[in-house]
């Protein structure tokens, strides 16, 4: 995942002194790698959007981005 271009993501910004630079959703303090660590771990979309704030919407996106980028890089 270091190596995708997280700008062309819209839901997500790295705003440099705001959670050490990482990319999060936007206008939040949310990480983006807590959704695939969380994924991984066993919990659910719906877990996750009980337990963080980010919507389905926010989640779909990034899932969508991480998608279509994979797809471009394998063909």
């Amino acid at each position: 995942m270091e190596n995708l271009d997280w700008s062309k993501c819209p839901v997500v910004e790295s705003i440099p002194g705001k959670v050490s630079g990482a990319w999060v959703f936007r206008n939040s303090r949310t990480p983006v790698k807590l959704i695939f660590e969380n994924l991984e771990d066993g919990m659910t979309i719906n877990e996750i959007i009980e337990q963080y704030p980010v919507s389905r919407d926010e989640i779909a996106a990034v899932l969508d981005f991480v998608a279509r980028t994979l797809d471009s890089v394998a063909s």
